[in-house]
C-alpha cells in the first residue's frame, strides 16, 4: 500500500482527499526553508503524537509520544541537524509540543536522513492542517481525523510518493 502525494491532493487506492503542501509547491528541493514539499519517494520513519490529545493511537509502525522538551533541528550548524533533539537547543529547531494542534500527530518522512546532507532540508512531516488548508513550509498537512485513519492503515513498507 502506498500513498501518492499530486495537485494538493493525497491519494490512498481509492481514497482522496485534500491536502496542503509548501507554499512554493512540489518540487526538487533545493535547501532549508525554501518552502519547497520534495518530489520523491519516502518512507514513513515515525509516528510522533501528543498522547494528551490522542488517547489511542493503533498503528504498526513505530511511535513515540511527544513531550513538552521535545523538537525538531532544523540548523544546519548542528550535529543533530534533521533529527529529534531535547529542548532547550541552542541551535534553530521547530518545537514539537505546541498550543494549536498541527502537530497532534506527525508521519515523520525519512527525506534527507541517510545520509543527511547539511542545508538539504529537515522535518518533512505530514501533520494536521491548518483552517482551510493554508500552505506549509514544505510538509504535507490533512485533515486530523484523516491522518488518524490513514495512520491506522499505513505499514513498514509504505511509501509516500510525492509528484
Amino acid at each position: 500500500m502506498h500513498i501518492l502525494i499530486k495537485n494538493k491532493y493525497l491519494i490512498l487506492k481509492d481514497y482522496r482527499i485534500k491536502c496542503a503542501v509548501g507554499k512554493r509547491g512540489i518540487g526538487k528541493k533545493t535547501k532549508e526553508g525554501d518552502y519547497i514539499t520534495p518530489v520523491g519517494s519516502f518512507k514513513i520513519k515515525l509516528i510522533l503524537y501528543r498522547k494528551d490529545k490522542i488517547k489511542k493511537l493503533h498503528t504498526s509502525l513505530k511511535k513515540k509520544a511527544i513531550k513538552e522538551n521535545m523538537g525538531w533541528c532544523n540548523d544546519p550548524a548542528s550535529n543533530r541537524y534533521n533529527e529529534l533533539v531535547v529542548l532547550p537547543n541552542k541551535f534553530s529547531h521547530e518545537k514539537l509540543y505546541r498550543k494549536d494542534n498541527l502537530y497532534d500527530i506527525i508521519m515523520v518522512l525519512n527525506y534527507n536522513m541517510n545520509p543527511v546532507r547539511k542545508n538539504k532540508g529537515s522535518a518533512i512531516f505530514v501533520h494536521v492542517a491548518k483552517r482551510k488548508f493554508k500552505s506549509t513550509e514544505g510538509c504535507i498537512a490533512i485533515q486530523k481525523s484523516e491522518l488518524l485513519k490513514i495512520v491506522k492503515n499505513v505499514r513498514l513498507n509504505t511509501k509516500i510518493k510525492i509528484v
